[in-house]
């Protein structure tokens, strides 16, 4: 591999985020290498480096934003596939509680498809580009730096076919996006820095997979039906059409605390009859399955503290799961890794390696608010482990009551969605007008809650 050392910069793995930073790269450096292990090229199915990549996925409405923005006519393109985009409540029956939010229009776009799907679509933009290139098939053995290990300059890495040794890719610039199963904490403590603490909320998640074609469409005008799981009814579930018309769905089916929805046919029949939504069961009791039900298990939410460190080798950055893996049924993943490449852009603009702090830091206030969001949600369940605040009780309290509340009042399923959708910041939901609609639909006393409900913004 030619040195071009002072040109190049190297994105480990080829996941959504990781193209996302490729692409902001591609505008700056002359040379972009995406490095993964797995197969890529041509690729439309589920593959092992994306274990989730079976499960329902959903573009919530900021990502989708920022993914129109960095790729234009992404959405055409799904659309032209088969993909229907719809507004993110007023095309979505959501249910929480056992009960169906009014629908509102809020202008916000929900993208549900399959992972493989949008990830085809996003690396066909980015293969497009010139300057990027993808070393596919190929392990990533470690870090290449300067004696003191001051600086990452390039990474090491072998191709999988076992046919020659570990090779050295030079770089100016190194970003892991690696996913959930990043080495970086390793090759920190292997060059003499410290790991990162981790922040971790333990839900003992489980998704169970199965597809079907139906007789009858049971979405007519919309576009998916989701039951959310909340502390009093914990078992939910994400039902959507696949692209196409032969009548394909997916159930995507979950379960926390070790409820883990079963994947023996029966099991799984007898898990969606359980949940609050009949309409679900209705639609597949009689339907043709097409496959056998899957599973994917996700233990715990995990925060990487990068901004914490006061040590860290410049050359080297950290985005995606790499840094915080959500718990996935809050769908903010995607949506969280286009914020950071937004990050990234704007580091790029000061210089050409942005410092590693700085870096860490701006993305830090971009994780806060969906990490205090799902990371509350959590700790709404008794057994998941956890300091639970008075502000985290009341908080939970709170959305609870404006969830049954929004199931007459459009205007607080709108405010809700919008903070789902990570357009507006979770402390939209406890203006004082929203708190009084709150209470009003839910017959509680308001002007005694606003009070309580303002310091909890702070």
């Amino acid at each position: 591999m030619p040195d071009q050392l002072g040109n190049r910069a190297v994105v480990l793995g080829g996941s959504l985020a990781g193209l996302l930073a490729a692409d902001v790269l591609a505008g700056v450096y002359p040379e972009v290498v995406v490095v993964d292990r797995d197969e890529l090229a041509g690729v439309t199915g589920p593959r092992r480096g994306v274990p989730h990549g079976r499960h329902a996925h959903g573009l919530v409405g900021r990502g989708q934003q920022i993914f129109e923005k960095r790729f234009p006519g992404l959405m055409a393109e799904l659309e032209a596939a088969g993909v229907r985009p719809g507004d993110f409540s007023g095309a979505i029956r959501w249910y929480f509680n056992g009960m169906q939010l009014r629908q509102a229009q809020t202008g916000l776009l929900s993208v549900p498809c399959t992972r493989p799907v949008i990830e085809r679509f996003v690396r066909g933009r980015v293969e497009a580009i010139s300057n990027v290139r993808f070393l596919q098939q190929y392990d990533i053995v470690g870090l290449e730096t300067t004696p003191d290990a001051a600086r990452v300059t390039g990474v090491r890495v072998q191709a999988r076919d076992g046919g020659s040794g570990p090779e050295v890719l030079s770089a100016d610039l190194v970003i892991d996006t690696t996913g959930r199963g990043s080495r970086t904490p390793v090759w920190l403590e292997e060059l003499g820095y410290s790991r990162p603490t981790e922040d971790r909320v333990k839900v003992d998640l489980a998704y169970t997979t199965r597809h079907y074609r139906v007789p009858r469409d049971p979405f007519g005008s919309d576009i998916a039906i989701i039951a959310a799981a909340t502390p009093s009814h914990p078992r939910g579930a994400f039902y959507y059409r696949l692209p196409g018309e032969d009548g394909r769905v997916e159930l995507s089916l979950t379960g926390v605390l070790g409820d883990h929805p079963p994947t023996d046919p029966e099991g799984f029949l007898a898990f969606v009859r359980s949940l609050p939504v009949p309409e679900i069961y209705e639609s597949i009791r009689e339907a043709e399955p097409i496959d056998d039900p899957v599973m994917f298990r996700f233990p715990a939410s995990v925060r990487r503290r990068y901004e914490r460190l006061s040590r860290f080798p410049e050359g080297l950055l950290v985005m995606g799961d790499a840094v915080c893996s959500f718990n996935p049924v809050y769908a903010q993943g995607m949506a969280v890794a286009a914020i950071e490449s937004q990050v990234l852009a704007d580091q790029l603009t000061k210089a050409k390696v942005p410092p590693a702090r700085e870096f860490f830091q701006a993305i830090s206030r971009q994780i806060d608010s969906p990490w205090d969001f799902a990371a509350i949600a959590d700790l709404g369940y008794s057994g998941v482990e956890g300091r639970r605040t008075a502000k985290v009780r009341m908080i939970n309290s709170y959305v609870a009551r404006l969830q049954r509340a929004a199931v007459h009042d459009e205007s607080l399923t709108n405010a809700f969605m919008r903070v789902a959708g990570l357009v507006d910041e979770p402390s939209a939901l406890l203006r004082p007008g929203r708190v009084l609609r709150t209470f009003r639909q839910a017959g509680g006393r308001a002007q005694a809650a606003t009070a309580p409900l303002a310091e909890a913004r702070d």
